[in-house]
């Protein structure tokens, strides 16, 4: 089982997301990440879905959602040749004897403090998943209060484009 990386181009419309969650909940597949947004065509928008499973479910899959009449356009977007980035914001507990080595650790994965109040901060961080896990492993000990994700967005390298014409 791994994760694979399904990028789809929908019609942004009214009930698209639902008709698209909903193939999978029937199916029984679990949606690890779910990103939707516009494109630079604002009736159509791109969903970035993570999904665990064999090739067989990846297979099951591709083919149902290309069946869905909202979809354009859809295909796995493989991990040596696209890029995947998220953005998480952290609050943690930090006073002033704790906020200067909490700094740091943002500093060290290039996040920002975007808050700052007597008792936390809150942090900006953007990058693959494994970055943003291994920053929030070295905040952990400072006490999470708050965490926010964005999920998954990826784009394919270089001149690989997913279009309506694929």
């Amino acid at each position: 089982m791994k994760q694979h990386v399904v990028s789809a181009l929908v019609e942004n419309r009214a009930g698209t997301l639902s008709r698209v969650s909903g193939l999978f909940s029937r199916r029984g597949f679990n949606i690890d990440s779910l990103t939707v947004g516009e494109t630079e065509d604002a009736s159509i928008s791109r969903m970035t879905i993570a999904v665990t499973g064999d090739n067989a479910v990846l297979e099951q899959i591709i083919k149902q959602l290309g069946k869905l009449v909202d979809v354009i356009a859809v295909r796995e977007l493989d991990p040596s040749s696209c890029i995947r980035r998220e953005i998480m914001l952290v609050k943690i507990a930090a006073d002033e004897k704790t906020r200067p080595a909490a700094i740091e650790v943002a500093g060290i994965f290039r996040s920002r403090i975007i808050d700052v109040s007597p008792s936390t901060i809150t942090i900006e961080a953007t990058g693959d998943i494994e970055k943003l896990d291994g920053l929030l492993l070295l905040l952990r000990p400072y006490g999470v209060l708050e965490l926010a994700r964005t999920g998954l967005v990826a784009l394919e390298r270089g001149s690989l484009v997913l279009s309506i014409s694929t």
